[in-house]
């Protein structure tokens, strides 16, 4: 765990170094994941081992209690039969204690056994407390780097997205509107000249012949009327 807080820790220039750029964090985080699960790894294997080595020392005590429940059972037999007579009481008395040392290494080895047993179980326990640490460890990053690429994505597309629209200018946008506004309205008022000048360009003759038109009208009708006159013998002269 030291190895792997000292993997995580930079120094305060560092860090600043690192802030500028966020892709170095997300590498050093991955890396420090990567380095945590091999210690993980380790520690799997050491508490495989140990506990390997409790499960041996479980079975020695078993063995070496069997061993020494025989080996009594075996003096109790020996000494039956030296004095059923089966056997001579003085041979008797000489194997069943053999048996009874026997029975005396197999109870010390089991004892033996028990200690190495307790101690390889304790072992086994702090063990176990260190891997599901590392395990729950490895887990808090995985899930904080998933959360840190997240957020380096959604930053990288702001800032973008920002430097573009910084890019933008909007007074020179609005100054090219207004001179297009401009033109627009000379070139309406121009329009508008010409239409002027155009009625102002009529020929003379269509003014004379606009204002003589109502003349020859009136012409018309006084020659028509005193045609009339005459032939209605209307037409006196003095």
């Amino acid at each position: 765990m030291n190895m792997f807080k000292r993997l995580f820790k930079i120094g305060e220039a560092e860090a600043h170094s690192a802030i500028d750029k966020l892709e170095d964090p997300i590498k050093l985080t991955e890396q420090g994941i990567r380095d945590l699960k091999k210690d993980l790894d380790k520690s799997l294997q050491a508490l495989a081992e140990v506990k390997a080595m409790a499960i041996r020392a479980k079975n020695d005590v078993e063995t070496y209690k069997n061993k020494a429940s025989d080996y009594e059972s075996k003096a109790m037999l020996l000494l039956k039969k030296g004095a059923d007579g089966q056997i001579d009481s003085a041979e008797a008395d000489r194997l069943a204690s053999e048996a009874l040392v026997k029975k005396e290494e197999a109870t010390g080895q089991m004892n033996r056994s028990k200690e190495e047993q307790e101690r390889f179980e304790t072992s086994v326990a702090q063990l176990d407390v260190n891997v599901k640490k590392i395990r729950s460890t490895v887990s808090q990053y995985e899930n904080e780097l998933k959360t840190l690429k997240a957020r380096v994505k959604v930053s990288a597309a702001t800032k973008n997205l920002n430097k573009q629209l910084s890019q933008v200018d909007a007074s020179g946008t609005v100054a090219m509107l207004e001179k297009m506004k401009d033109k627009v309205a000379q070139d309406e008022a121009l329009a508008q000249s010409y239409g002027e000048i155009a009625n102002e360009s009529k020929s003379i003759d269509d003014e004379i012949n606009k204002v003589l038109e109502g003349d020859s009208s009136q012409i018309k009708a006084a020659d028509s009327l005193a045609a009339m006159k005459a032939k209605m013998g209307l037409d006196k002269k003095d």
